[in-house]
């Protein structure tokens, strides 16, 4: 089965991207050339990733003492995605982008996921050049940015440490200035960094000569003492090999050595490694200390750093939704081809009737349906928030700002719920197969361990909560989370006219009723300690209300009845299933919410 369908119908017919190209920003694009660039991602994920999905997870990452050592795969599949010219899809046609629409962009980079989500990764890569453009000097956008779009280089994030996981505020590394002239180096304010960075994707391979990490440190203070707290961190970019001003490499190892590779239990195609920043393996003009650049001011770093993550996190999202749509994908070709069983009633009992398909079976029916209703619903919901930032970034004023709002509320809701269901999704997927599925014999064992991850990197599922129920849905005085209910509304006025939705219309509204009196339930008390320790249920029920709202609105581009296609009638019956088996799981979590039940937060530490 084919992701093309769903991506055109999303892309096409309900978000109708093609009229973008009325914006100046998009003025040489059409529907021909957004297609021509699905069409090339579609091709070399075909050709260059799919098949190799299960080398690359057999065949880890391994280092002999001097490199890392991947499968040629791996390196043949950068190449390709790199000479594709993905890494610089949405940028400038000036240095060398296409001027792209993100929302065209996320769309393409789906099928290299669905294909092989650990392969290789431009994720990050593109993320942060995107950064340097948004706040490096000229110099580090010319050297260090342009080079990762061109794909001659790659880059990283490098926040977490051993110590501090994903409390930044802990972080450790110290970055003290190089020497009396370290304000005039023309890259920026050169420093040298010492500490441990844990959990860095790619932060080691042969792929491309250089590696372009983005580092998050504290300057001391004048007393030698690290400044507590996010308000003490600084960014700066330090790369793997040092290099001068027109991007030829010095010859040169910065001071960073590889202290180990991380054994995953998925993505196992691209390392994940402990780096040692300055610990003297390779000292730099006899010094122990990596050479690095600030970017942008003195303890903004944090600030910086999250242009980078609220990108990383709506991409996070769309590689579950995509590792959520192959498992789909796989468990139906299964099912439609395994013969088992006999149907229920009097015909079935007759054992020397011919076994029917397992398709055939009611229960089976209903986890493929939840798949699809998790994994498309997931998808759409990507790629509304990924139309949000063309709208953010090329609309008129007034609704640019909308768009900004709204991504706020929504952004940790796309990079949780399908990080979450379609993880669950995935898990379906194996059931379907049977003991099958539990075998290397079938790729859907595979696809659970790489989804695993995602409700884990680029902020654990915990934290989206705390951020959706402690920041977003009352920041601006609430003015966000309103504002998405007038969208949802929206769609509920325009889906009361049809007959074949006005129950689902009539179910959202009080979905959104119920959020809206948990969400004001929850601060009752003002005290955070009392709204948050509930704040995943929150989530859950938050999302399943904006996947419920997000596959109506979707529905409203569906001919009525009579009119629809297979595949329409499916995404009819996928609506169908979610409203009727989904959406009133709501209530159960939003009575703790309500209640600020404190059963979590009260159990003392005994207990367990």
């Amino acid at each position: 089965m084919s992701l093309r369908p769903t991506v055109d119908f999303l892309l096409y017919d309900w978000l109708q991207v093609d009229r973008l190209d009325d914006r100046p920003r998009f003025a040489e694009h059409s529907r021909e050339t957004f297609d021509a660039v699905l069409d090339t991602c579609e091709r070399i994920a075909r050709e260059k990733f799919a098949p190799f999905n299960r080398l690359v997870d057999t065949e880890e990452p391994r280092f002999d003492g001097e490199k890392v050592i991947l499968p040629r795969a791996s390196h043949d599949a950068w190449e390709a995605y790199a000479g594709s010219g993905m890494l610089s899809a949405a940028q400038d046609a000036e240095i060398g982008g296409m001027q792209l629409p993100y929302v065209v962009e996320a769309a393409a980079n789906t099928f290299f996921t669905l294909a092989s989500a650990s392969i290789t990764g431009g994720l990050l890569t593109t993320g942060n050049a995107n950064l340097l453009m948004a706040h490096g000097t000229e110099a580090q956008k010319k050297v260090f940015a342009l080079n990762e779009f061109g794909g001659r280089w790659t880059g990283t994030m490098c926040l977490s440490e051993p110590q501090a996981g994903s409390s930044l505020s802990d972080i450790a590394t110290r970055a003290t200035p190089d020497g009396a002239d370290f304000e005039s180096d023309s890259f920026g304010p050169r420093y040298r960094l010492k500490g441990n960075k844990m959990w860095i994707s790619a932060g080691e391979h042969e792929l491309t000569e250089n590696i372009v990490h983005l580092v998050l440190a504290k300057i001391p203070g004048p007393d030698g003492k690290l400044v507590p707290g996010t308000r003490g961190i600084s960014l700066f970019v330090v790369p793997k090999k040092l290099v001068d001003l027109d991007g030829n490499l010095t010859g040169e190892r910065n001071d960073i050595a590889l202290a180990g590779l991380n054994h995953k239990l998925g993505w196992r195609g691209i390392t994940n490694t402990l780096l040692n920043f300055g610990e003297g393996k390779f000292p730099v003009r006899g010094e122990a200390g990596a050479i690095g650049y600030l970017v942008g001011r003195p303890g903004e770093g944090l600030r910086c750093m999250f242009h980078m993550m609220n990108e990383a996190r709506i991409a996070i999202g769309l590689s579950a939704a995509a590792l959520g749509l192959a498992g789909y994908y796989a468990s139906l070709d299964y099912a439609k081809n395994r013969p088992q069983g006999r149907p229920v009633g009097p015909a079935g009992k007759d054992p020397a009737q011919p076994q029917v398909r397992i398709i055939e079976h009611a229960d089976v029916k209903r986890m493929l349906l939840a798949q699809k209703s998790y994994c498309e619903g997931a998808l759409a919901l990507l790629l509304y928030c990924a139309r949000l930032v063309d709208e953010q970034h090329t609309g008129e004023p007034a609704s640019a700002d909308d768009a900004r709002l709204l991504l706020e509320v929504l952004t940790p809701v796309a990079k949780s719920w399908p990080s979450e269901f379609c993880l669950e999704a995935n898990s379906l997927a194996i059931q379907v197969h049977g003991g099958y599925g539990y075998t290397r014999d079938f790729p859907v064992e595979q696809y659970w361990r790489d989804n695993r991850l995602n409700m884990i990197h680029e902020g654990t599922h915990g934290i989206q909560a705390a951020d959706l129920l402690g920041r977003k849905v009352v920041m601006e005085g609430g003015k966000g989370l309103m504002l998405l209910a007038g969208r949802i509304n929206a769609t509920i006025e325009a889906a009361i006219q049809r007959p074949e939705l006005a129950e689902y219309a009539d179910s959202l509204g009080q979905a959104l009723q119920k959020v809206g009196s948990a969400t004001k339930a929850a601060w009752a008390t003002g005290d955070p300690a009392h709204a948050l320790a509930n704040a995943v249920p929150y989530m859950q029920a938050f999302g399943h209300m904006v996947i419920a709202w997000t596959w109506l609105d979707v529905a409203l581009a569906l001919p009525t009845a009579g009119e629809r296609s297979s595949a329409e009638e499916g995404r009819l019956r996928a609506l169908r299933y979610f409203f009727h088996y989904e959406l009133p799981r709501i209530g159960a979590w939003l009575r703790v919410v309500e209640t600020r039940d404190a059963t979590c937060a009260d159990t003392p530490e005994e207990a367990f």
